[in-house]
């Protein structure tokens, strides 16, 4: 998801804050290593991992108020309409 420019552009739009896009995608995985690497020692404390990290390109918010507030209210009534529809049951069991 994170390297994919729109979505990172929409998040900050939706969200109304800066995002930014680490220079490794993988981050996942990379933070597993960093916690495997604090066990054995080989890192110092949290601290020391943090400083490693790395921003590749931030996304600022650039969508209008308006526009965020309406889409936002859509996806509010998208969820409601989901949370609210019976569940469907399966009858092969």
């Amino acid at each position: 998801m994170v390297a994919n420019n729109w979505v990172m552009q929409f998040l900050a739009d939706m969200l109304g804050v800066r995002v930014d896009r680490p220079t490794v995608l993988e981050t996942t995985a990379l933070g597993a290593a960093y916690l495997a690497g604090l066990r054995l020692g080989w890192y110092r404390d949290l601290e020391e991992i943090a400083g490693l990290w790395r921003c590749e390109r931030s996304f600022e918010p650039e969508m209008p108020e308006e526009e965020r507030s309406r889409l936002y209210d859509g996806w509010l009534e998208a969820v409601d309409r989901v949370r609210s529809a019976p569940a469907e049951h399966d009858s092969s069991h």
